[in-house]
């Protein structure tokens, strides 16, 4: 993925270069700096993630509020309704996504309805709430945090099988603790947010799997 961008983007340059350097023998007068050319900086990289990234909410989002940027650059609609526009899409964008993820659900990954018994839910609203799992069997977790923070601790958990965290975290955040002999597989799911997952390594010899769900709207889980 990272390639491909850089690709892209080499050929960008490149191409501009040319431009300005044809212009400067006059063999053409191309106007690059048109108004409203820096939103370029946002539509691009948008357009591109389309293709590239698993999530789009995110890069649709950057598409619309760059074109609509544009737009008002060029005198084609009036900048106040550009910022009257942008939180109602970006609402809409949200709530689509919301819909869809309720009714595909996330394919590929383990689903939590026929063990839902078992879960351990965690909810922190304005708040906090550590959840350790000392000595105990897990058998999964729903985490939600809305404005909190939530810090589940597995290092001293016992697996018997798979299993599944599901986390949304909306301007929250979610630390979740793990062992070193299991492997964490994660599905993101994230605008202006995300899954950290940098400080685990997963192993062959790991008997059991984590799947991590994550909804992130402002917010992130950070894995350990």
């Amino acid at each position: 993925m990272k390639r491909i961008n850089s690709i892209i983007w080499g050929l960008v340059l490149l191409a501009v270069s040319a431009v300005l350097i044809l212009n400067a023998f006059e063999v053409t007068s191309i106007e690059i700096f048109f108004d409203g050319w820096w939103t370029l900086f946002i539509i691009v990289p948008s357009f591109i993630g389309l293709f590239n990234d698993n999530d789009k909410t995110g890069n649709i989002i950057g598409l619309l509020i760059g074109a609509f940027l544009l737009l008002a650059c060029q005198n084609i609609i009036d900048f106040d309704i550009v910022w009257k526009l942008i939180v109602p899409v970006i609402i809409a964008v949200i709530g689509i996504k919301m819909i869809f993820g309720g009714i595909g659900g996330n394919r590929g990954f383990k689903s939590i309805e026929a063990n839902r018994n078992d879960f351990k839910t965690g909810f922190a609203a304005f708040s906090g709430q550590d959840i350790n799992f000392d000595n105990e069997i897990f058998r999964g977790a729903e985490l939600t945090a809305i404005f909190g923070g939530i810090k589940l601790d597995l290092r001293n958990a016992f697996f018997e099988g798979d299993t599944v965290i599901n986390a949304c975290c909306i301007f929250g955040g979610a630390d979740i603790l793990l062992p070193d002999n299991v492997n964490v597989k994660v599905n993101s799911n994230s605008l202006f947010g995300g899954i950290d997952n940098k400080k685990h390594k997963n192993s062959n010899d790991n008997l059991h799997t984590i799947y991590l769900n994550g909804t992130c709207i402002f917010g992130g889980v950070d894995v350990k």
